[in-house]
């Protein structure tokens, strides 16, 4: 039987399983809102330089669903996200993170690294940890623990988060706010200082917020959809 108010066919279902909510609009409309979502993205830059003005929690709360919306291996959902406000916290995580990357800067990165990161002017100093009025970080779990207490490997959970986290940034753009993918390395100081369990990797830092006054972005350019697609019809 359908009912055209929720958009779904309803009927006869397994168990497990409930009815897929579709809503299906017209093709002119899928044009124009695949046009300016992909328009509103194309403005998104990453800066480093955070506002310290207010956000409130309930924006972060927002993303943070909106990430945890993304698919995952065996809908094992193997992500936490962790939302930093207090301003000694942050002094902390960011005096642990410029010490890693002081090393990695002057001891480890690579030439190969140190090249392609040149253009976007980075270095050790992370002002964006302490300035952003919220600071978040992506744990990824690599076990779970069973109904019988044992503990097994999740699955593709790199993959999982990786989606989650480009769902997070796109809601964090979508409301108006910037942030900036971090990856100090190595990462282990932020279960360490954050109490995460053994089994949760940190995998991303992000700062957010509102753009500083003057706030720059690299003068460099996105490639084209022939640079980055192949379509066989």
């Amino acid at each position: 039987m359908s009912d055209e108010r929720f958009g779904y066919i309803m009927g006869e279902h397994k168990e497990g399983f409930v009815p897929l909510v579709f809503h299906e609009i017209s093709e002119s409309d899928m044009e124009s809102q695949s046009t300016e979502f992909l328009e509103l993205m194309a403005s998104r830059r990453t800066t480093r330089q955070f506002s310290t003005r207010s956000v409130s929690r309930s924006l972060i709360e927002n993303a943070i669903m909106t990430g945890g919306t993304a698919p995952s291996g065996a809908h094992l959902q193997p992500w936490t996200f962790v939302a930093i406000s207090n301003p000694n916290l942050k002094a902390k995580i960011r005096e642990a993170a410029e010490v890693e990357e002081k090393k990695f800067y002057e001891e480890r990165i690579p030439d190969e690294w140190e090249e392609v990161l040149a253009p976007l002017g980075t270095d050790y100093v992370k002002e964006h940890i302490t300035d952003a009025p919220w600071l978040v970080v992506l744990f990824r779990h690599t076990q779970r623990k069973r109904d019988n207490g044992e503990w097994s490997p999740t699955y593709y959970s790199q993959e999982s988060c990786g989606i989650a986290a480009g769902m997070f940034i796109s809601a964090i753009h979508n409301m108006g706010l910037v942030t900036l993918t971090h990856t100090p390395s190595p990462m282990g100081f932020l279960g360490e200082i954050l109490g995460r369990s053994e089994h949760e990797k940190a995998m991303l830092l992000m700062p957010v917020g509102y753009p500083a006054d003057g706030a720059e972005a690299p003068d460099i350019q996105r490639k084209t959809l022939d640079d980055i697609t192949e379509f066989f019809e």
